[in-house]
């Protein structure tokens, strides 16, 4: 077949203005991307956390076997194909290729087929209401979110704290999480499983720390005014050191937590100070998530007895 060349064109003369474009971009991005090296989540500090980083960069892996080719393409077929390079081939009547045609649908099913597989496994194996496999008692925590704080009611312990949960290393923690406001996300993300939190219901997370340290924890769910604030610090310890804490806080903490304390506690309030008490009130965890039940039950039953009393009911159940 007749090779034609075609023959260069004022265009494809050097530009050192685009050039210095090019460079400029990609020293922007080499800039944006040198802070990546601070993203805690791929500084893990629990099994959780770990096999969560394993899978986040084994697909970002096996993602890049499509996309480095692709841009390298990119940059490679003008370049090679440009009018001025007289020794490239030109074929316009070229249109099928059995080899190409065989990568560009073989690789992507092989990569996709093998992304399918590790989420199936690793989101059966994270499953954040399963407990975490060890010989040692886990730590039972309850979370509470509140406008805009957090709430941790320890209630083996028999005792409660704002805005700072304190845990010992290396031990399981199994949480009950709840809102008494909107929807928020509780997320220790050295840690791992982030997991919402909704008002009249419980989800569950098992966690767990593999060495002492202090880790941030936050709200991933935007929950109004003071969300940008409402965070703590998730502070694991030894065994021994916990209990040392425990005690601390039962003989030195005057306040209690009582139900005339709990109701100054849930009004809204942003950057709220680590608050600790001395005593909770039982059962108060279940009493949170109750009381959204008994509305619940309330609306119904005005529902039931016509369209006579809603709005009545209405007016009864927002003064409430």
């Amino acid at each position: 077949m007749k090779q034609t060349h075609l023959p260069p064109r004022w265009h494809d003369k050097p530009r050192p203005g685009l050039t210095l474009i090019y460079r400029g971009m990609f020293l922007a991005v080499a800039v944006l991307l040198g802070g990546c090296s601070d993203i805690i989540l791929f500084d893990p500090k629990g099994p959780v956390g770990a096999t969560e980083r394993y899978v986040i960069l084994t697909a970002f892996v096996l993602m890049l076997i499509v996309v480095i080719p692709v841009i390298v393409m990119a940059f490679w077929f003008p370049r090679k194909y440009r009018a001025a390079n007289t020794g490239a081939v030109y074929t316009p009547r070229w249109s099928y290729s059995g080899k190409i045609e065989l990568i560009i649908w073989l690789v992507p099913a092989a990569i996709v087929t093998g992304l399918g597989v590790l989420t199936w496994k690793t989101t059966h194996r994270l499953d954040p209401y399963k407990p975490i496999d060890s010989t040692v008692k886990p730590i039972n925590i309850e979370v509470v979110s509140l406008d805009w704080k957090w709430l941790f009611i320890y209630p083996d312990e028999n005792i409660a704290v704002v805005n700072q949960l304190v845990f010992p290393a290396k031990v399981p923690l199994s949480f009950r999480i709840t809102s008494d406001t909107v929807m928020t996300s509780f997320f220790i993300p050295q840690l791992g499983s982030q997991i919402y939190a909704m008002a009249g219901m419980q989800t569950r997370l098992h966690l767990l720390a593999d060495e002492p340290g202090t880790y941030a924890g936050q709200n991933q769910q935007f929950s109004g005014d003071g969300y940008a604030h409402m965070d703590f610090k998730a502070v694991a310890v030894s065994p021994e050191q916990f209990a040392i804490w425990v005690r601390k806080i039962r003989e030195s903490s005057p306040e209690k937590l009582n139900p005339a304390r709990y109701e100054q506690l849930e009004q809204p309030t942003s950057g709220y100070p680590v608050t600790s008490f001395s005593s909770v009130k039982p059962d108060l965890f279940d009493d949170i998530i109750g009381k959204y039940h008994h509305v619940e039950t309330e609306v119904s039953d005005a529902f039931s007895r016509g369209p006579a009393s809603m709005p009545m009911k209405a007016i009864e159940l927002k003064r409430d």
